[in-house]
């Protein structure tokens, strides 16, 4: 087993508020992890943490043996990460966004096009790539940005509510686009949602999140066992009341 992530004890303090408590829990590569839990339970913090954009205040976080901290470059170039609030350049099309995305990952032109090809295969929106983002639905654009995220082929990809706000059609895309990526190229996938019925037929692991803290662990069916529902959400319910 190669452990791609393995958090110890992270602590994330805003003053008076602990806006993440002692999280801990390993994640394997190619495994489909969700961290899962309303608004403010911690999620966006414990991501961010381990993307590098923040550091904590105690505790230690490793993506592939290295430290989120003191080897944050190693680390950034190991992951991709991709914000819940993120949205593409309007005045871009798709597949300018995409080039210009690419280029940064490589200076070689033959590369760059191949990196921004794979992009539009996964983005699957075809002719409109031609068109300006401005001009995008919201599920469009965030099919966009997660082909800007795995289109590099990162060894972990860090997504914060991937379809947060989006109708069925891009939110089912956007689910096949990442199991694929796991299964068949063993991208590590690390999300946040706080739609529990999704991530019970997406993820291999969740950790059920409150107030910056993980009230359970395990695969959806084990959590779903433990707490005697029928469901992740009943299972989260459940979970609350046992603190």
């Amino acid at each position: 087993m190669v452990v791609a992530v393995d958090v110890v004890g992270l602590t994330k303090r805003y003053g008076d508020l602990v806006a993440l408590q002692s999280m801990s829990c390993k994640i394997e590569q190619g495994e489909i992890f969700g961290l899962i839990g309303p608004n403010g339970a911690g999620k966006t913090t414990a991501l961010r943490i381990i993307g590098t954009l923040i550091t904590p205040t105690e505790g230690t976080a490793l993506v592939f043996g290295e430290d989120v901290v003191k080897s944050a470059a190693k680390v950034r170039g190991m992951i991709s990460y991709l914000p819940e609030e993120a949205g593409p350049y309007r005045n871009l099309s798709g597949w300018e966004y995409l080039r210009f995305m690419a280029s940064f990952y490589s200076q070689k032109r033959g590369e760059v096009e191949q990196l921004s090809e794979e992009g539009g295969r996964i983005s699957g929106l075809e002719e409109r790539l031609k068109d300006r983002v401005k001009g995008y639905s919201k599920g469009m654009s965030r099919r966009l940005l997660l082909a800007r995220a795995l289109m590099v082929k990162p060894r972990l990809a860090v997504l914060d509510e991937p379809t947060a706000g989006l109708d069925v059609v891009h939110a089912v895309h956007i689910r096949r686009t990442i199991r694929e990526y796991a299964e068949k190229l063993g991208t590590t996938i690390l999300l946040s949602s706080h739609n529990m019925l999704e991530v019970e037929f997406l993820c291999d692991r969740v950790a059920l999140m409150e107030r910056g803290i993980i009230l359970g662990l395990g695969t959806p069916q084990q959590l779903k066992d433990k707490y005697g529902a029928k469901n992740l959400e009943e299972a989260f319910m459940e979970a609350v009341k046992s603190v």
